[in-house]
């Protein structure tokens, strides 16, 4: 659904536009560079350092089609997120991790091992120390990111990664960061190169 969604709003002109995203990508957005999606989140000079594949939707909605922002993490957004990912399907996963991406890397991998919360976990205690074991009925995972945006079923909705990051922190009793904030784009940058070698599933379908 997610994906349907996001071509309806790929192919959409609103008022008396004359282009939408289908007009620069391509009908069945061919002309989108399915390796650049694999690299997302990106180093852009020019966008100001560290650029989420919703982000770069986001830019694109308002500075080329000229309308205004989506808000990070509404539906919108990540059904478009969700389409332009669902393209590079089975495309491997490729995200830079030297050159002016080493220190942004380091510093995901930062918040990533810190403690949060009232339970002060961490990310690391959950998908690294224990992953494979159970806690609350479901077996851990090593939080890999080559699914999203996913289904989850607990959820009954497509959920975004930084959607999912929030879900956690509210879990060990922690105050989120704000979808688009910098800690969670320094988070998604290191749990997404974390996948690096994994093929694209998005929507993939977790609990």
């Amino acid at each position: 659904v997610a994906v349907d969604r996001g071509a309806e709003l790929f192919h959409e002109l609103r008022d008396s536009e004359v282009h939408s995203c289908s007009s620069c990508h391509g009908e069945n957005g061919e002309g989108m560079d399915i390796k650049a999606i694999a690299r997302y989140p990106v180093f852009n000079a020019n966008l100001g350092g560290l650029v989420t594949l919703q982000e770069r939707v986001n830019y694109c909605w308002e500075i080329n089609l000229d309308r205004f922002p989506l808000t990070p993490g509404s539906s919108e957004l990540i059904a478009l997120e969700t389409y332009v990912r669902h393209l590079a399907k089975g495309e491997t996963v490729n995200v830079q991790t030297d050159g002016d991406m080493a220190p942004l890397l380091a510093s995901g991998e930062a918040l990533y091992n810190t403690r949060f919360g009232q339970l002060d976990m961490s990310c690391r205690h959950c998908h690294v120390q224990h992953q494979g074991q159970m806690l609350r009925g479901q077996r851990l995972s090593q939080g890999q990111a080559n699914g999203f945006p996913e289904y989850r079923l607990g959820r009954g909705r497509i959920t975004s990664l930084q959607q999912r990051l929030t879900e956690c922190f509210v879990s060990f009793r922690a105050e989120p960061f704000e979808e688009g904030s910098a800690e969670f784009d320094l988070l998604e940058l290191y749990i997404m190169s974390r996948a690096n070698g994994l093929e694209i599933e998005t929507p993939a379908v977790r609990f």
